[in-house]
């Protein structure tokens, strides 16, 4: 029975410790592949931006992705979800909903509407200044700043 009592604690505790070595890293949980949650959910939770392509071969793909990765964490700070879909031959929700033609970025807001799209790729510093333009971001500003003072 001693002997299997740590192994019972690691099991209750390990998913805790993976689950804060992650939030350490914001960058990596930002971007969802697979199974892409619905839209839904994520309602005044999450801001989505979703990246279409045709190919993940896709020069605006490639050049987008590596924009979001390189500036990962100023998303995360601004409740950024990555969700990607390059594979036009499955009808996904995603695909249904936003009728991307090739490449597109879509900018989903926490209250779920459409906030911008753009048909070539898009600079995270623009990206984070439409964020911050948006009243709910203005908000979360104002209510951070009280916190720290």
């Amino acid at each position: 029975m001693k002997q299997l009592l740590p192994i019972v604690l690691v099991g209750l505790f390990g998913g805790s410790v993976v689950a804060a070595a992650s939030d350490d890293a914001p960058g990596s949980s930002i971007f969802v592949t697979g199974n892409v949650p619905d839209l839904n959910e994520l309602v005044w939770e999450k801001r989505p931006i979703i990246v279409f392509a045709d190919s993940p071969n896709d020069p605006n793909f490639a050049q987008q992705m590596d924009f979001l990765e390189a500036r990962a964490d100023e998303l995360a700070e601004r409740d950024v979800i990555v969700l990607t879909d390059t594979d036009p031959s499955v009808d996904s929700d995603l695909r249904l909903t936003f009728r991307p033609r090739g490449f597109m970025l879509v900018l989903v807001g926490k209250d779920g509407g459409v906030k911008l799209r753009k048909p070539f790729p898009w600079d995270v510093r623009e990206i984070t200044r439409s964020i911050d333009k948006m009243p709910i971001r203005q908000r979360e500003i104002r209510e951070r700043r009280r916190q720290d003072s």
